[in-house]
């Protein structure tokens, strides 16, 4: 409150309200105004980060960890104790051999009648035998015949149009050794049999596999075939030439093709008639009779 005198001799006075006091960083109010709030926020405590809590996740993957090394300490700790009980115990004798010898040639002395094959007699397999024996013996009357081991080179030059390329695909196939029997009737049917042993079954199977692949074509059977009676369909194919193959001068060619494979040992039948017709009953039993002989 301020004192003033007029000139008149009169005195006054005027209230002169005290201007608001500024706080600069905080909301411009006079510190009288809301007092209550004001100790409400000085009194309230600030929160304590340091000790939150643990999360529950954190928990219960600490105790999973716990349990699975429990378990496999106790696991370790049973084989352990199991391998220290056995060695522990004498061992337990095997019962009697029901044949206590095997049969088997005598050990005998090296003289010119000795060969790889009689000393090592008990290593032989009954498929190791000679592979010309195997095949089915030409039939009487019968011209050009031929029968015995061939090369893969000579089998190549018969049977691919690339006759390097199929020397290759039989070295990769793992070839080991090749038979084959020859032989014409009357100038008019020509019948090629070829056995193919090659080092293991996936060999066999990669050859048998190519054929099949081919046969179908329409550049050689032209058709699926038939399956080979007595032989599952996965072990065996016939095929049929859908037409005679004819050039300008000669006969006509037709062709019956069997492919069968037993073991390691693909078999390979080739019936070629020069005047267009084949008796497919008689391609399926010449195929039957060699397969009997494997």
């Amino acid at each position: 409150m301020q004192l003033l005198h007029h000139p008149g001799g009169l005195a006054y006075a005027r209230v002169i309200s005290p201007r608001p006091r500024f706080v600069w960083g905080t909301p411009l109010e006079h510190e009288q105004t809301i007092p209550e709030q004001r100790k409400e926020e000085e009194s309230t405590p600030e929160p304590d980060t340091s000790a939150s809590p643990v999360p529950r996740g954190r928990r219960a993957r600490r105790t999973t960890l716990l349990i699975a090394g429990a378990a496999l300490l106790g696991v370790l700790a049973g084989t352990a104790t199991g391998y220290a009980v056995q060695y522990d115990r004498e061992p337990t004798p095997l019962p009697p051999l029901a044949q206590q010898t095997m049969d088997g040639p005598k050990p005998a002395a090296v003289n010119d009648a000795t060969s790889r094959r009689s000393i090592n007699a008990n290593r032989w397999h009954k498929a190791d035998e000679d592979l010309a024996k195997k095949l089915v013996p030409a039939p009487g009357g019968v011209q050009d015949v031929f029968s015995g081991l061939q090369s893969p080179d000579e089998f190549s030059i018969d049977h691919y149009e690339d006759p390097s390329g199929g020397v290759g695909g039989l070295i990769a196939d793992g070839i080991r050794r090749i038979a084959a029997v020859h032989w014409s009737v009357d100038d008019r049917d020509f019948v090629e049999i070829t056995l193919l042993q090659f080092q293991n079954r996936k060999g066999a199977e990669r050859f048998q596999s190519g054929v099949n692949h081919y046969m179908p074509t329409q550049k050689y059977a032209g058709n699926q075939g038939r399956e080979v009676p007595g032989v599952p369909a996965d072990f065996g194919r016939l095929w049929i030439d859908s037409e005679a193959e004819k050039k300008p001068g000669y006969h006509p060619l037709r062709t019956g093709t069997a492919v069968v494979r037993r073991g390691d040992i693909v078999m390979h039948l080739k019936y070629t008639n020069n005047r267009g017709k084949i008796d497919e009953k008689a391609v399926a039993e010449l195929a039957e009779r060699q397969m009997e002989r494997l």
